[in-house]
């Protein structure tokens, strides 16, 4: 049986569940993502960061959300870098799913969801996303939501300790 995935704002009190996750999973996203510090796997740590995604999205800059699984929190979905002047109307999508509901569709279905926020909330024209180049499942899920890829970024994230390449992602919302 499936669950139903909803995105939402992501809320002060999303700091728990997210912080147990993060916790849990530091080692499966190690080779995704950059190191942290050891406050961000913390309540406090991502209390703090959650009223920083919060105040830019009261700017403009970000629509910070959650991915929820039948009313759980399970992952992060998160439009940044919004550029909303009428010539550009762009941003970047960015996306997590905790390892518990991974292989479930959730990922998919939350950036589908994103979408529809960007295009009818947020009237982005552009997004744009980028993924490790081994990251296949992301891909995947980026392939499926109508992205295509145009290139390659060398050289473009610090993933422990090595410089890593990235692939990039486009899709048009209109």
């Amino acid at each position: 049986m499936s669950s139903r995935t909803t995105v939402r704002l992501i809320e002060p009190a999303d700091a728990a569940p997210i912080a147990a996750h993060r916790a849990r999973d530091v080692e499966a996203f190690r080779r995704w993502e950059p190191a942290q510090p050891a406050a961000f796997f913390t309540p406090e740590g991502q209390a703090e960061r959650i009223d920083r995604l919060l105040t830019a999205h009261r700017a403009g800059t970000v629509w910070p959300g959650v991915v929820l699984a039948d009313g759980e929190v399970i992952g992060q979905v998160s439009v940044s870098g919004i550029l909303p002047q009428p010539h550009l109307r762009r941003a970047s999508l960015g996306y997590w799913i905790a390892t518990t509901a991974q292989n479930q569709g959730h990922a998919g279905r939350a950036v589908g969801l994103a979408l529809k926020v960007m295009a009818d909330e947020l009237g982005l024209h552009r997004v744009e996303a980028s993924t490790n180049l081994d990251n296949l499942a992301s891909q995947h899920v980026l392939r499926r939501n109508g992205f295509s890829s145009y290139g390659v970024a060398h050289s473009s994230i610090l993933l422990d300790g090595r410089w890593h390449d990235s692939l990039l992602w486009e899709r048009i919302l209109e």
